[in-house]
């Protein structure tokens, strides 16, 4: 529990400050041990002041125990036990604390209000707009949206943007396959380009746009196809934020390539990276030395022909970034980006930024996993799998959750039939349930006349596993930091596993509804914090907590 676990920090540090073993108290670490007969927390001060201390660690350990304010510190036993560790047992009522905090501070429990918050901007999807997304963008999507989720809980400054690439030459193989289709229409022959879409939207867009607005056929090819690469945008990115929010993933911005160009973007961040000496031209191109910056080669910027490569656009759009005041930038990206990152991040040193401003997280592969064979193909559509088609396979609770659950820079397999079980071997239908089976008592109880509004007498909770439940709850602040300071997101699904775990373990320990009336008010307000807890712990995910299963 934060406030516990600070306080026997902070003990700590005056115990290893009065006994005068150093000069300079170094930071203390303070964990929960993995095996509870070594007691509630562990510290390994001792063993981390051996060289400075110039001591035995056990001494070091003995010094600082007998130099602990234990009273002061709600301890109740320490010991030192292998090398050097220092365990301690917590008196119960220090445990018990917790139940008052979560109740109090209910949808903000696990939250962290900061001054002066830094200010992050998290770009993640930014899919192009030239077809649907794929169960990559899913995984983008909801780890992008649950990190967003997480660092403005625990105090940061958040907003999250989508990149619309809406410029360059895919938007205008995207613009001529729509006037191919069109054309098509009207009764001529197909003649789709050498790398144009061939997706059913496309066709869809092109018969449309052949029935409402035949005049266009008349324009030159020219204006047609600059009225129908703004079409084809619109279209695409209507769907993309239809299912995006469908998938409760919701952005504060949609920033288009476009724009970087009508406002002369480009033009001013290359002239700013010329200005600051990181520019040159070789064989007709116009090159950034991001070599300077770790990169394996430079980079071209202009080709002979004039154009921009797709770096240029890039760097003009993280400029903007910066220059719209943002302290970090964020970035989630597909596997197939990993080489992108030493020359992002370069540009940026070459605009005169600190490189190290940018953060860069690269999305590992998801494959589908059905009956033991892997999915490629949607059953539906014979193409290949959507974020719309794992929507309507099992639902977004189950996807987000899924999706979350591993660390992005780790290749899943998505199990499709766990994750449409009703067992417990399903995490998410696990952790759901203990939600719904404590509204389920929480329910029996009103209905029994019993009322925990009032004051309650929380140290009567004496039970083991009752204990180890209020230990995990107290834990979630400190988890949600961790997850937040470490761009750890898959700590949040990993917590609510255990927090479910340890409740449905106290259920089938200890009985809650009791003829104790004393004892059954306690149990319902500890239950009534672990339903919070659950409910905001599934809310970063994105995850509903149903009342009823």
């Amino acid at each position: 529990m934060m406030d516990l676990k600070q306080h026997l920090k902070t003990s700590i540090e005056k115990a290893v400050e009065k006994s005068g073993l150093v000069e300079e108290v170094p930071p203390v670490k303070v964990e929960v041990p993995k095996d509870k007969a070594n007691g509630d927390f562990s510290t390994n001060i001792a063993m981390v002041l051996t060289k400075q201390a110039k001591r035995n660690p056990r001494e070091i350990a003995q010094a600082v125990i007998d130099n602990l304010d234990k009273d002061g510190a709600q301890v109740k036993s320490v010991d030192i036990a292998g090398p050097g560790f220092i365990n301690f047992k917590m008196e119960e009522a220090s445990l018990t604390g917790i139940i008052a905090k979560v109740l109090e501070e209910k949808e903000r429990f696990g939250s962290t209000v900061r001054e002066n918050a830094e200010k992050i901007l998290i770009e993640f999807v930014s899919a192009n707009p030239t077809g649907d997304l794929h169960i990559g963008h899913a995984r983008n999507a909801s780890v992008g949206d649950t990190l967003s989720n997480v660092m403005a809980f625990a105090g940061y400054d958040v907003e999250r943007e989508y990149y619309i690439n809406d410029a360059g030459n895919q938007i205008h193989n995207l613009a001529l396959s729509i006037e191919a289709r069109y054309l098509e229409a009207l009764g001529q022959e197909l003649d789709m380009p050498e790398d144009g879409y061939n997706g059913r939207d496309i066709k869809v867009i092109g018969e449309k746009l052949a029935k409402e607005s035949p005049e266009y056929a008349d324009q030159p090819h020219e204006a047609r196809v600059a009225k129908f690469r703004q079409l084809g945008v619109d279209y695409e990115m209507e769907k993309l934020r239809q299912d995006l929010s469908d998938f409760n993933v919701h952005f504060d911005n949609w920033f288009s390539e476009t724009s970087l160009y009508e406002k002369g973007e480009v033009e001013e961040a290359l002239g700013k990276m010329t200005d600051n000496g990181y520019t040159f031209e070789e064989d007709e191109a116009l090159w950034l030395r991001t070599t300077d910056f770790g990169d394996d080669k430079d980079r071209v910027l202009r080709k002979s022909d004039g154009t921009y490569t797709y770096l240029m656009p890039d760097i003009a759009y993280h400029y903007d970034k910066v220059e719209r005041g943002f302290d970090r930038l964020i970035n989630l990206f597909g596997a197939d980006h990993h080489g992108y990152i030493k020359r992002l991040k370069g540009s940026l040193g070459a605009l005169g930024e600190d490189p190290e401003t940018l953060e860069i997280q690269i999305m590992q592969m998801v494959r589908l996993i059905e009956n033991g064979e892997e999915v490629k193909m949607s059953k539906r559509t014979g193409k290949a799998i959507t974020l719309r088609d794992i929507i309507e396979m099992i639902g977004v609770d189950a996807s987000r959750y899924f999706l979350a659950m591993r660390s992005p820079d780790t290749h899943f397999d998505f199990d499709l039939e766990l994750a449409k079980s009703e067992s417990s071997d399903n995490p998410v239908y696990y952790a759901q349930y203990a939600h719904a089976r404590i509204c389920s008592i929480l329910r029996q109880a009103k209905e029994r006349g019993y009322d925990v509004d009032g004051g309650v007498n929380v140290d009567v909770i004496v039970n083991d596993q009752a204990l180890e439940l209020l230990k995990k709850l107290g834990g979630f602040p400190d988890v949600v930091q961790g997850a937040a300071d470490s761009r750890a997101t898959n700590r949040i699904p990993n917590y609510i596993q255990e927090l479910a775990g340890l409740f449905h373990k106290f259920y089938n320990a200890d009985k809650v509804l009791t003829d104790d009336k004393e004892k059954t008010l306690a149990y319902l307000a500890m239950i009534e914090a672990v339903r919070q807890t659950l409910e905001n712990a599934l809310g970063l995910i994105g995850v509903s907590a149903p009342e009823r299963m």
